[in-house]
């Protein structure tokens, strides 16, 4: 994950309650075209841990394209939004779909233009993070 987002060293080590709108913190401005905001969940930097988030995206967010070393899982709670793998065509997803990344593989996601777009992410740390962000997501269009 950014800097912004890794707030803890391990994962919790006994059962943790997260209630509804607490931990949100605005994403660092430089991972998407526009700004939205993240419930940070698990956030560790510790090998093998597990991080995961609730993301919250206004119509035409998008992520950066972006990688993770051991895969990622994203389940759309709202909205509906877009999945990209590099090179291929974007995806329409809505709420209840669940998307799996490989390790490694490019990708970007983020809201379609005319709706918001909310997902929960769950993915494993290797080598001290979860996320390797590549470039910008403003040279393409998500819904070609």
């Amino acid at each position: 994950m950014s800097a912004a987002f890794e707030k803890e060293s391990e994962s919790p080590t006994r059962m943790t309650v997260w209630r509804d709108g607490s931990n949100i913190t605005a994403a660092p401005p430089d991972i998407a075209n526009r700004p939205f905001l993240a419930q940070m969940l698990l956030s560790s930097s510790r090998e093998g841990d597990m991080t995961a988030m609730r993301v919250f995206m206004e119509p035409g967010t998008m992520t950066n394209w972006h990688s993770h070393p051991r895969g990622q899982l994203l389940f759309v709670v709202s909205g509906i939004g877009h999945v990209q793998r590099h090179g291929e065509a974007a995806e329409c997803v809505r709420a209840g779909d669940t998307v799996w990344f490989a390790e490694g593989e490019r990708h970007r996601h983020g809201a379609a233009s005319d709706s918001s777009f909310s997902y929960l992410s769950v993915q494993c740390v290797r080598d001290g993070t979860a996320v390797r962000w590549l470039d910008t997501a403003e040279s393409e269009d998500a819904e070609q």
